[in-house]
């Protein structure tokens, strides 16, 4: 087993590949972008360094400083855990080619399955159905226009190394071709580098099955069960499930064996995830995730196997200590992802905040993944998730239950989470059912239902609560009791003064992990944008694209820029017409809340 490891990620993922490491008496490393020099596995790591600026092209993308970290660190192996560099074979080789060993599938492997068209190739001569569409890269809107032609719209455009809904657009006439395949190309260079996309015909209502592998150097390919991810917004998982609710015992064992016999076929090593869609009984290949998926804890809850210890086994050499027949499937698991979104308002992003109270729920079948704590700021700059909420049960019908009690416990302020939308969600009767599919949240749900549930489980709104002027009004919970029997009441304060805290004060002893040292901000120089309009970001973000220049005239609704914030782009239109005055950004550029981005005139 290795000694020390370096994990290259963030956030919970990062944490969840420290615990595995403890447990197996290895030492970790953590690497941190300026962004996240107060992160949880900052914290949490034996050791940090940084490697470079908030934006993530610059540190958590640069392959030379995540390897320079593990040199320096003196690390024998890097765990790259989900997303950024985890999927990137030129990354694998090179630290394939160091000193230290990549936890993970070789980077021969991730090529074959990692980028789409391969993989659809690699499994359809193993005899496991895929869903029709292009073995091959699409580079013009006319050779899209042909495979609609063939199979008819809807058809899907897909980044060569998505993955979550990134890089993948649906198109439903040849009046969208042209826009969507550029979209997805800029998607696929901007989060995986990968501009290259295919194209496949569009499943519009399937259920979303996956399969978790394990294989080894010493010839053993096992699958763990299949999870159900079927609830989704915009191609993004939000609830994930083991067993699925939609199989049958031989479908089960059919979608199993096409991920052994697909995986063994492309000569596999260590985790990977086989991915299908589920329609009418019929079941179709989609794609190989080469790495730890979000979901993997419910596979973990009811197999017993820890997948990440399995990893780091795999890659220092160990044979799997299991047999096929050895895998069981005991009781039921959800994880709800527990994301800085206002499901209220399309999902979108929280624009960050303190955690003013993060008290996060217990119990007999709960298990919370996280990083953050109480005090926290939350770091906007990456993904929206925050913590991972999996409930475990003997069955599905038990784990509902107590899925609702856990989410009734879990308490965030300080800004949004989709708390109150998964508890919307163990109250619908389609979902309760086990009968939702992909397009249940897009295109079924009453969007006011979700509306309702913020109002009434989020957090309290207080714009608008006073109505004299600029006084201060500070809303104070109590605990009073009235003829013995116990009431939480809650009172306004107007005008209360701020209460100074000294920078000494604080509690006696106890242990604290020192924190890497806090950088003096530089002072930036201001941009004059005297008069005119301005059209600022409505939240933290990297700009994508710049769509107008100065001198231009735009309209109402015109979009000036696009922006990427957590993972999705959002555009930035303007409300009034006019003449672009000035063009404050370019594309790239990482943007707060609030910066002036165009001026019109």
């Amino acid at each position: 087993m290795f000694s020390k490891v370096l994990v290259a990620n963030r956030g919970e993922i990062a944490v969840r590949v420290m615990r595995a490491c403890k447990e197996l008496g290895v030492r970790t490393v953590a690497v941190y972008s300026d962004a996240d020099k107060h992160s949880g596995h900052v914290r949490y790591a034996d050791e940090a360094y940084n490697i470079g600026p908030a934006r993530a092209a610059d540190s958590y993308l640069d392959h030379e400083a995540v390897i320079e970290a593990g040199e320096k660190a003196g690390a024998d192996a890097i765990h790259p855990g989900y997303g950024f560099l985890a999927e990137n074979a030129d990354f694998a080789a090179k630290v394939e080619e160091s000193e230290m060993t990549w936890v993970g599938p070789s980077a021969a492997a991730m090529e074959r399955l990692g980028e789409k068209t391969k993989a659809r190739a690699l499994m359809q001569e193993a005899d496991v159905p895929v869903v029709p569409g292009t073995t091959e890269p699409v580079e013009s809107a006319d050779e899209v226009k042909r495979v609609a032609d063939e199979y008819g719209y809807p058809v899907a455009i897909k980044a060569e190394g998505g993955g979550g809904g990134r890089g993948l657009k649906v198109v439903y006439d040849e009046a969208e071709v042209e826009e969507q395949l550029e979209t997805a190309q800029r998607e696929g260079e901007a989060y995986f580098d990968n501009a290259s996309v295919y194209v496949e015909k569009y499943l519009e209502a399937p259920r979303h099955i996956e399969v978790q592998i394990l294989a080894d150097h010493h010839d053993n390919v096992r699958h763990l069960g299949e999870r159900d991810c079927s609830l989704q917004r915009r191609h993004q998982k939000v609830i994930e499930e083991a067993p699925s609710p939609a199989l049958g015992e031989d479908l089960r064992e059919q979608i199993g064996e096409a991920a052994r016999r697909g995986v063994d076929a492309a000569d596999y090593t260590n985790a990977g995830t086989v991915e299908f869609l589920v329609e009418d009984g019929e079941f179709y290949f989609m794609e190989v995730n080469t790495r730890i998926q979000v979901e993997h804890t419910v596979t973990e809850q009811v197999t017993g196997i820890d997948v990440v210890k399995w990893q780091l086994r795999v890659a220092a050499g160990e044979e799997l200590g299991f047999e096929q027949d050895d895998v069981e499937i005991e009781g039921h698991s959800m994880e709800f992802r527990i994301n800085a979104e206002n499901a209220a308002n399309n999902f979108a992003p929280a624009p960050g905040g303190k955690l003013e109270t993060y008290d996060p729920p217990g119990g007999f079948g709960v298990r919370l993944d996280d990083a953050l704590r109480q005090g926290d700021d939350l770091v906007t700059d990456y993904d929206s998730m925050i913590a991972k909420l999996i409930v475990t049960a003997g069955d599905r019908e038990e784990c509902l239950a107590r899925s609702e009690r856990a989410l009734e416990e879990f308490q965030i302020d300080g800004f949004h989470t989709i708390i109150p939308f998964h508890r919307l969600m163990l109250t619908d009767e389609k979902f309760r059912a086990g009968e939702h599919t992909t397009d249940y949240l897009d295109e079924e749900l009453d969007k006011t239902r979700i509306e309702r549930a913020v109002e009434k489980w989020g957090p309290a709104d207080s714009e608008g609560d006073s109505d004299e002027g600029d006084e201060e009004v500070t809303e104070r919970d109590f605990t009073v009791e009235v003829n013995g029997k116990r009431f939480e009441v809650s009172l306004e304060e107007r005008g209360a003064p701020a209460v100074e805290v000294p920078s000494g004060a604080g509690g006696a002893g106890g242990n604290t992990r020192s924190r890497p040292d806090v950088a003096e901000e530089d002072e930036e120089e201001a941009v004059a944008v005297e008069g005119g309009e301005q059209i600022t970001a409505e939240m933290q973000g990297t700009i994508l694209s710049v769509d107008v220049a100065e001198g231009d005239d735009v309209e109402s609704g015109d979009v000036v820029c696009v922006l990427e914030a957590m993972k999705m782009e959002n555009d930035v239109v303007a409300e009034r017409g006019g003449t672009v005055a000035q063009v404050l950004v370019g594309e790239g550029e990482s943007v707060d809340m609030g910066d002036v981005l165009v001026v019109l005139e």
